[in-house]
């Protein structure tokens, strides 16, 4: 694992390398809004990944490095990412990108995806709406995406679940928002739909 700052318009960003073997293709991960890349979920898929083949990027976004809990404006959010996939495009030159992310990470790779030309988009646990609160719906961030996306959410996650369209795939899997409890299910998910959507690219 190697640690990499990463400068952007709102401080450094601090990115988490986790190489594989004969990596094909780049995953970047990014964490929760109140969250680190600690998180089981986001651990069992990046070892899934290298275990497929694929170079895991974990993203600390900068309000998170420099200390701070409650999470930066969405634009804030979007361009540090855009600003660390294009550092890490350069380094790993001409290998395809997967951007996905946990809760606010995976909104934050739905809404980069166009313009950070992302082949596919992993989301584990979307928020779709605030708990309770199933009229502030953020499904136009996921309907936004045009390449294939794969959600893992938890059937009890008071986020909700967003709506998959025609090439769009959601697991459901035992558990709420945290995504603690199926590992074993979230990381063969993950492999497998890894593998589909990356070969046709190898």
């Amino acid at each position: 694992m190697t640690a990499i700052p990463i400068e952007t318009a709102y401080g450094p960003a601090r990115v988490y390398l986790h190489c594989a073997e004969e990596g094909e293709a780049v995953l970047m991960l990014g964490h929760g809004a109140g969250g680190g890349l600690g998180a089981k979920d986001l651990v069992a898929v990046t070892r899934a990944a290298q275990a497929a083949g694929v170079h895991v990027a974990l993203v600390e976004q900068p309000y998170r490095v420099a200390g701070r809990r409650a999470p930066a404006p969405a634009n804030q959010l979007d361009t540090a990412w855009l600003t660390v996939a294009d550092d890490l495009s350069a380094r790993f030159d001409g290998l395809p990108f997967v951007f996905g992310g946990r809760s606010s990470g995976a909104r934050v790779a739905c809404r980069t995806a166009s313009a950070g030309q992302a082949v596919a988009v992993l989301c584990l646990a979307f928020p779709e709406h605030p708990p309770g609160k199933p009229e502030k719906t953020r499904q136009p961030e996921f309907d936004a995406v045009e390449v294939p996306t794969l959600v893992i959410q938890g059937e009890r996650d008071p986020f909700g679940r967003p709506k998959p369209g025609p090439h769009q795939e959601l697991v459901l899997v035992d558990g709420d928002h945290t995504l603690g409890k199926d590992l074993e299910t979230i990381s063969r998910a993950a492999a497998e739909w890894l593998s589909r959507v990356l070969r046709p690219l190898a």
